[in-house]
């Protein structure tokens, strides 16, 4: 069975001219990405992008309809049945992602000049992290792709043989953030693509555009029409058209808990489709008295300013043991004010704008609260001098904070540390598992005991013991609690996006009937 030949439609439509520091003057896809083609909305509706570096408009993208969504799930239902999933061998599906991450390198410059443009991370952090990460979450998922299996269960004698097969689970519909536009992504259609499934993307209305750039890619590494559509739009209307869409049969979804609660609602009132979360966090580091203070604040000034403070497991708790809490709190503010923020197109800039200036606003807002509350701020607590209209936050640390404090209970998501000092283990144990969430922690200790105590103790999805914020494709990542539900990266990923068969031959067994 053969789907009619999509319509063309004229380019001016579908894409749009930008200018992009490093690159000049550059045309961008701007439409919907459905049956590898570009088309508009269908109901020629059109939503803004800003640029957070500026405040000045950036572009102008299609807001997918309910209808959209509809063309694109009946466009992947049909690969998934004839040209994908179980229908390819598994090399096959791997070598086409590493034909994608070939064709990333190769445009890697172009990628992170965009990522940079659209989120205001630095342009040397998009090309050296982001870029060069989601290139990498790639290739290992393309490794894999030929190497999950299922069981056989040879234990029933003469009367039977079991074995269990691994598929998988269709056409899944995926909502990502932006505070990592290209790594997210990479993070939720590496693993679905390697496991035979079919892909709905919705990037978010902040950042959609280097996630429209990899369509064109995915259809140079010749990934089938309708394996992957990309569905820019807001969450309200398009996110939800997909969570409640009754030929999805799995959600993704990467933000905040209030989202999160709304997915799964939606996902369980519609056709109680599977589901996937990976929320927010406000995650501890605690720094004993035998750590090496210096190092430790190295590991926790990226593990709070890495990205302007616009991450889901940033430690944004530190709490310090008495007997080094003034040195450490002096070396993490000598970090702070070497942070370096600046304009993204610079390849000296480490720390960029905040997303938006809602975003930058709401910071502010927690920073304001916490003065108010008691707090010392160390060092920063305002925008940047040479904001214009930018939405820059100083990298800041509010000190001598305690638990109760709305800027230590409610993530912020942006650069702001809540500091305190506490006694003895189990205070800090209490204290750091005194939270709704449990995505990440850190513990900062020379007594490798205590590092193992901890470690097992803390109610977190991932624990860094001397260190904080690395991630690679093949540890898995998700929460505790509040935090997430399911896991991504590593086999655990993969195995998000297969479902179970067990499979009974019957080799002797007889039955009677009526019974």
């Amino acid at each position: 069975m053969q789907s009619a030949p999509p319509p063309a439609y004229p380019r001016g439509s579908t894409h749009a001219e930008v200018d992009v520091p490093t690159l000049g003057r550059v045309e961008l896809p701007v439409g919907l990405f459905i049956d590898n083609t570009w088309r508009p909305a269908s109901t020629g509706s059109t939503f803004s992008t800003v640029n957070p570096a500026t405040g000045e408009s950036l572009l102008s993208i299609a807001h997918a309809s309910s209808e959209d969504v509809d063309a694109a799930v009946k466009s992947a239902r049909l690969a998934f049945k004839t040209t994908w999933g179980n229908n390819v061998h598994a090399a096959e599906r791997g070598a086409a992602l590493n034909r994608l991450a070939d064709l990333m390198e190769r445009d890697k410059d172009r990628l992170a000049a965009v990522e940079s443009l659209n989120s205001g991370k630095g342009i040397r952090m998009a090309r050296d992290s982001d870029v060069a990460d989601s290139i990498g979450c790639l290739r290992y998922y393309a490794g894999l792709a030929d190497k999950f299996h299922g069981q056989t269960i040879p234990h029933y004698g003469t009367e039977k043989f079991v074995y269990t097969v691994h598929q998988p689970i269709g056409v899944c519909g995926q909502i990502i953030p932006w505070n990592y536009p290209l790594l997210m992504w990479a993070w939720k259609v590496a693993p679905a693509l390697a496991a035979g499934c079919c892909v709905i993307m919705k990037p978010s209305e902040l950042t959609p555009l280097t996630a429209l750039m990899l369509c064109d890619l995915a259809k140079e590494a010749g990934i089938p029409s309708g394996v992957m559509s990309t569905l820019p739009g807001l969450g309200s209307t398009t996110g939800d058209a997909i969570a409640r869409h009754m030929d999805i049969d799995k959600i993704a979804f990467t933000g905040s808990v209030v989202t999160g609660r709304k997915i799964s609602v939606a996902a369980a009132e519609s056709n109680l489709k599977k589901v996937t979360l990976e929320l927010g966090g406000k995650s501890p580091i605690m720094v004993f008295d035998s750590a090496h203070v210096e190092k430790a604040a190295d590991w926790t000034a990226m593990g709070i300013w890495f990205n302007s403070g616009q991450d889901c497991c940033a430690g944004s708790r530190v709490y310090v043991q008495d007997g080094v809490y003034e040195e450490f709190a002096a070396a993490l503010k000598k970090r702070a004010e070497a942070t370096g923020i600046g304009m993204p197109s610079d390849d000296k800039t480490s720390f960029g704008p905040l997303i938006s200036e809602v975003q930058r606003d709401k910071v502010m807002t927690y920073i304001e609260g916490g003065k108010e509350q008691g707090a010392r701020v160390v060092t920063g607590g305002k925008r940047w001098a040479k904001s214009d209209g930018g939405f820059w936050v100083e990298p800041t640390i509010l000190a001598d904070v305690h638990d109760e404090m709305t800027c230590v209970k409610e993530e912020i998501f942006g650069p702001v540390i809540a500091l305190s000092r506490f006694t003895s283990e189990s205070e800090a144990l209490e204290r750091a598992n005194s939270t709704t969430y449990g995505l990440a922690a850190a513990v900062f200790t020379r007594d490798t005991q205590q590092a193992m105590r901890m470690s097992a103790a803390l109610d977190a999805g991932t624990v860094w013991v001397n260190q904080y914020a690395l991630i690679h494709p093949g540890a898995p990542f998700g929460g505790f609690k509040q935090s997430g539900v399911g896991r991504e990266l590593g086999t655990y990923g993969l195995e998000a996006y297969t479902q179970v068969k067990a499979v009974h031959h019957n080799l002797s067994q007889t039955v009677e009937w009526p019974l």
